[in-house]
């Protein structure tokens, strides 16, 4: 099925993806820090051989250690689940986003089959992509993304509210699979995934974003 979105540079847009007849794609930690290694190492113009980095019996946080020179696309939140996931990126270069998809569906595709000993696609089809092309909707997707994890204790959370702002807001700070540490500012090697300068600057200090995501909670309560 053909992607009916065409790609600009200097443009956001939101990428999705998920396992195919809603099958969990990641299934423990270990999925996890592939994922986040892999949107590092995949982010890159040059060829990365990623396998012979893997095979090597690098840890994935040395694997942030990979000299990548220019990359295709800036990363400003991530979101893994356990059957989908969620990016919010800019074009850098023509192509960036798609070559860098490419990248990162084939090789993660490949570890995940390899390691649970299956064959055939994983993602539900190609990426899905829809353009941010207005200041509110790129500042939304920056509350979906990070708010996406409440659904695991609050599974109708969207569709009722949040029963307890206060778990959800501690299950979030606890969930060290997306992006939502780093705009708390906390120093780890994953912060290196993202260019936040590459996206405006809502979130001046950690308060700024704490601050976003309360009052988020809070509306989703009412």
């Amino acid at each position: 099925m053909s992607r009916k979105i065409n790609f600009s540079s200097g443009e956001y847009y939101h990428i999705y993806n998920r396992g195919t007849d809603k099958r969990t794609i990641f299934m423990d930690d270990h999925d996890y820090g592939r994922f986040k290694a892999l949107l590092y190492v995949c982010n890159s113009t040059k060829p990365v051989d990623i396998n012979q980095h893997f095979q090597e019996g690098l840890d994935f946080l040395e694997l942030f250690d990979i000299e990548r020179e220019d990359t295709l696309v800036d990363i400003g939140m991530y979101c893994p689940m356990p059957n989908h996931f969620h990016l919010l990126v800019r074009e850098k270069i023509e192509g960036g986003i798609t070559k860098f998809m490419t990248k990162f569906a084939i090789a993660y595709v490949m570890y995940f089959n390899k390691r649970n000993e299956r064959t055939g696609g994983l993602f539900e089809g190609p990426f899905k992509a829809k353009h941010l092309d207005s200041d509110e909707y790129l500042k939304y997707i920056f509350a979906y993304g990070h708010l996406n994890p409440v659904s695991i204790i609050e599974p109708k959370w969207k569709e009722v509210g949040i029963v307890d702002c206060v778990a959800a807001q501690e299950y979030l700070k606890n969930y060290t699979h997306s992006s939502y540490l780093d705009y708390q500012g906390v120093v780890r090697l994953e912060n290196k995934i993202l260019n936040r300068e590459a996206f405006p600057e809502y979130f001046a200090t950690p308060k700024d974003f704490n601050d976003f995501i309360d009052e988020w909670l809070s509306f989703e309560a009412e």
